[in-house]
């Protein structure tokens, strides 16, 4: 008998990606279809419907489920959802009741098939209100729901792929039914995920140690989507952080995988959805620290957190694990939060993570006391192999202006 929390919506698993004869015959009927070219978020999104990430969705939002989304976190059926998951188009041909064929618009695969039950305008503004507090197109999350067609279709949906991702990631890409596999395997049943689109560096270490002191095992789950220009590709993060795990982490108290979605930056809400989809992998807790989710100023540091006691309790089984900021403290010789140290910013060594990048990317070293000298080095290979790709453009462009 499992003890993990169960999936959300309190029932099973429900993957929607078909297998076997059913997908052969789907993947035949689907090339005769109108075919609709899915953005990278909306493709993660079908994709995490396809392994069973967003239990208990049958397919994207209707208008009454956006709406209530928006402004209630609830689902027309009652059932909480913090950020709309919907399709959108601009072509006018696709009428209620037409079925389609959902496109990567990136790679043209097809990937799923769907029966339009609703086609629906929307107030993008109110979204944005509503999700993302800003309608600033500087806002990431904004400038994605803003760039949406005028139209939202719903409807169940057929998956008949995951992409490339298996392929690129291999056991590192893995479903809420593996990875709850793996926890029961291991005994594990108080897990917390740490949620990371970065590298891990040491005040992400001291957060999921500290985890580990009071959970079975702590799940680091890497988003394998889309991100915005600048952030490291998912192949180096995972290198740096298996490399992380294997010097630093005690044995069998860490998972290191990935999921599908890309970010959307939304903060407080966001951090809800990552503990929604989490209970679907199996995670008890999700760690929540200091500005989760989050993209420039646009929320207070710890909003993400508040969120939390904001819904009702019984919204979610998993729950957040607050911490508070960390940092290496010179006056206490080591990792701190601000909750443990009672010395000045001045004793503390803080970095950003564009002043990270900006080091690294002048091939400099990072201070030990940031970095694991060991993942430092990972990093370091990446952004020499980006500065000689960039002085072979600047030559070439040279050589074409003579």
């Amino acid at each position: 008998m499992s003890k993990l929390v169960n999936p959300h919506g309190g029932g099973e698993l429900k993957p929607l990606l078909l297998e076997g004869a059913a997908l052969k015959a789907e993947l035949e009927r689907a090339k005769s279809l109108p075919k609709l070219k899915m953005s990278s978020r909306e493709t993660g999104d079908l994709i995490m419907m396809g392994i069973g990430g967003f239990t208990p969705l049958t397919g994207f939002m209707t208008k009454a489920d956006w709406q209530g989304v928006c402004d209630g976190m609830k689902m027309a059926n009652g059932l909480f959802w913090p950020i709309p998951i919907t399709l959108s188009t601009d072509d006018d041909s696709i009428k209620e009741g037409s079925d389609i064929a959902l496109v990567d618009g990136e790679t043209g695969e097809i990937m799923g098939t769907m029966k339009v039950s609703d086609k629906y305008t929307i107030d993008k503004a109110h979204e944005c209100m509503m999700v993302y507090k800003t309608t600033d197109m500087e806002h990431p999350g904004v400038k994605m729901v803003m760039a949406q067609g005028n139209h939202n279709l719903a409807g169940p949906v057929k998956v008949l792929s995951v992409g490339d991702f298996k392929k690129e990631y291999g056991d590192q890409f893995m479903t809420p039914a593996e990875t709850r596999a793996k926890f029961m395997k291991l005994g594990w049943s108080k897990v917390a995920a740490f949620q990371t689109r970065n590298p891990m560096h040491r005040s992400h270490e001291y957060l999921a140690k500290i985890a580990i002191e009071t959970m079975d095992g702590v799940l680091v789950h890497s988003l394998l989507g889309a991100l915005k220009p600048g952030d490291i590709p998912a192949e180096v993060r995972s290198e740096a952080i298996a490399t992380l795990v294997n010097n630093y982490f005690a044995p069998n108290t860490v998972i290191q995988a990935g999921y599908p979605l890309d970010m959307r930056y939304a903060g407080p809400r966001e951090a809800l959805l990552h503990a929604l989809f989490r209970q679907n992998y199996g995670c008890s807790h999700l760690i929540v620290g200091r500005d989760h989710a989050g993209v420039g100023e646009y929320y207070g540091p710890f909003d993400a957190q508040k969120i939390f006691d904001e819904i009702p309790k019984d919204a979610l089984e998993t729950k957040n694990m607050n911490i508070d900021w960390t940092f290496w403290c010179k006056k206490c010789g080591g990792m701190a939060s601000q909750r443990t140290c009672p010395h000045t910013k001045d004793d503390r060594i803080l970095l950003s993570g564009t002043k990270v990048r900006a080091m690294l990317s002048e091939g400099k070293d990072l201070p030990v006391e940031f970095s694991r000298p060991e993942v430092a080095k990972v990093l370091q290979k990446y952004y020499a192999g980006l500065s000689a790709e960039q002085n072979v453009k600047v030559e070439m462009k040279g050589h074409s202006a003579k």
